[in-house]
């Protein structure tokens, strides 16, 4: 039975070789699962699979093919995020229950820009080489919407679960219907049902949100005493053929979630160093744990707004989602804010999570020196860890625990492959397999920063340019400006300027010219007044023109002002400046 499937698929390539669409030449393939570089190949993709792979002299191209010239560049497998949230934004207004600010935006407002905004997700996903998503809590509407893209060539492959079943509810969540990111399950009744009332919607998975103590009793007590609904859950959704994720962040609730048979930790355990006897009972189990360094972090730096992003955050995320981050200068309910900013910034607290963030990368580099399956996720969605941008960030942080590149490359490809038993799909550069792969500038091995200079994306087979996925608007060009102001960051202030940009106060007056001179004045700015805060009050979008209305704080000033930008060949060409 074996040759004869082994002489169909070698029959079903020889077919497919005749009307191959795509060749990459004189490639070097990034083996993830061999962990080597294999150089000068050639690699042939026919409609959405890997057709063949071979030394670059050992193959003909046809005279009709598309041929992408490959020298000097790396071919790796698309990416995998094993952990977002669609129905989080990422932004300051996408958790009341973390804090309420749904007197300045509602709820409702962000539901509905979460599902407005889902197709922008995908192609900026999609852009930055993140070929496959795997959201672990969405709604009932997020599972129908998923439907709407699985055969769209720029949309990442999507695995999604219908809402968290939890023994614990915040009030926020409660009777939004299909919007609704949490079933509550306070018996195993309740339980099972939970995981029946998703079958209808097709989930590829189903996660328990496994929260102990919000009962008043001690963790282990409150664990002990929610497992048989855990244990039910996954019984119930074993007997349907669906594997289950869950949030356990202490080490006796995950300990009893993979006693009982979860196949996914979605979280690092933080609350202290894991035992021989966990991380034996990981590998026996074959269970899976995506670690989401950056998470707690995100909501700790915004509430406390000690905020930073690199240059190539400020550049691949959202804009006005990151925006609305720094958002917490200017809000009036200051007492609120100034609250929070003064808890999150004490000593102890910032001390506390340190020492969960240390534990949590030295668990990391145990488990993965142990050889227990890692899979990168970020948990995208949450304030402060933005869709796509947070995704480098996660990758330098698996580095910093210790892990090699290597191992990330694994856990950022195969292993998210492996969640759900797709390996043979999808995960490496392998004939056979989907042709979901991204081509690299830049050795990846050498720098994992290097995964974020990509050459081309190949998404079901289809070549993208990764600028044309998803191109800057004007108003883009405004906020992402903006929000680089805010933070004090001059190389990204400068990004979406020209080189030969003109500034004017209103109407014709030239005050300077030049990206040069642009950078002395801000960046003297940027390091010496005490207190900078641009508020966006109201913009007007007209075509290639964008006009912000703002209020600016400079040192002991607070002034409104008007600024008009002027876009040429999707840069900022002209600015213009409207004086009192």
């Amino acid at each position: 039975m074996k040759n004869n499937f082994l002489l169909t698929f070698t029959f079903l390539i020889s077919s497919f070789s005749l009307f191959a669409q795509t060749y990459i030449t004189n490639v070097t393939v990034v083996d993830v699962e061999k962990q080597k570089l294999v150089s000068n190949q050639t690699i042939e993709i026919t409609n959405n699979l890997i057709s063949n792979i071979r030394k670059s002299n050992k193959i003909k191209l046809p005279k009709n093919a598309t041929i992408i010239d490959g020298t000097g560049k790396y071919i790796a497998p698309g990416l995998v995020d094993a952990h977002i949230h669609f129905f989080q934004n990422g932004g300051l207004y996408t958790r009341p229950d973390a804090i309420d600010l749904r007197k300045y935006v509602s709820y409702t407002e962000e539901i509905a820009l979460a599902k407005s905004d889902m197709e922008n997700k995908l192609k900026r996903y999609l852009k930055n080489g993140i070929t496959t998503l795997i959201d672990v809590g969405a709604t009932y509407n997020f599972l129908e919407q998923r439907n709407t893209f699985t055969d769209k060539d720029f949309a990442p492959e999507i695995f999604i679960t219908g809402p968290l079943l939890t023994t614990y509810e915040s009030e926020v969540y409660k009777n939004l219907k299909h919007d609704e990111p949490f079933t509550l399950t306070e018996s195993i009744e309740d339980g099972i049902n939970g995981v029946k009332d998703q079958l209808k919607y097709k989930p590829d998975f189903i996660k328990i949100w496994y929260i102990a103590g919000r009962d008043g009793l001690s963790i282990e007590e409150s664990a002990r005493k929610n497992l048989p609904i855990v244990k039910a859950v996954i019984d119930e959704a074993h007997k349907n053929d669906l594997k289950v994720a869950v949030h356990a962040t202490q080490e006796i609730t995950a300990k009893l979630a993979v006693e009982n048979g979860a196949d996914f930790l979605v979280h690092s355990v933080k609350d202290k160093i894991l035992s021989k006897d966990f991380i034996q009972l990981l590998k026996k189990n074959k269970t899976i744990l995506s670690p989401t360094l950056q998470v707690s972090g995100g909501y700790g730096k915004t509430f406390g707004q000690r905020l930073q992003f690199s240059n190539d955050e400020l550049l691949t995320a959202d804009p006005y989602q990151l925006g609305s981050l720094l958002d917490l200068k200017h809000l009036s309910d200051t007492l609120l804010v100034n609250n929070y900013k003064t808890r999150l910034n004490k000593p102890n607290r910032i001390a506390n999570l340190k020492k969960a963030d240390s534990i949590c990368s030295v668990n990391l580099k145990t488990l993965s020196d142990a050889g227990v399956l890692i899979a990168t996720g970020t948990d995208a969605g949450n304030i402060g860890t933005l869709h796509v941008s947070s995704y480098i960030k996660e990758l330098e942080l698996m580095q910093k625990s210790g892990m090699s590149n290597w191992q990330i490359l694994e856990a950022s490809t195969i292993n998210g492959a492996k969640i759900f038993d797709k390996e043979n799909e999808f995960g490496s550069v392998t004939i056979g397999k989907k042709a979901n792969l991204i081509l690299l500038n830049k050795n990846p091995i050498k720098d994992i920063k290097n995964l974020t200079d990509i050459h081309t994306v190949i998404n079901k087979g289809v070549v993208f340019n990764p600028n044309d996925l998803l191109k800057d608007t004007p108003r883009d060009l405004a906020q992402r400006q903006l929000n680089a102001y805010n933070l004090r960051n001059i190389e990204a202030f400068l990004e979406p300027y020209a080189d030969d940009v003109e500034v004017y106060t209103f109407p014709n007056t030239l005050n300077y010219k030049g990206k040069e001179n642009m950078r002395k004045r801000y960046a003297k700015m940027f390091e010496n007044v005490t207190n900078l805060h641009c508020e966006l009050t109201e913009r007007i979008v007209k075509g290639n023109v964008v006009i912000d209305k703002e209020v600016v704080q400079f040192n002991d000033i607070t002034k409104e002002a008007i600024a008009i930008y002027r876009i040429e060949n999707n840069k900022i060409k002209k600015v213009y400046f409207v004086r009192e």
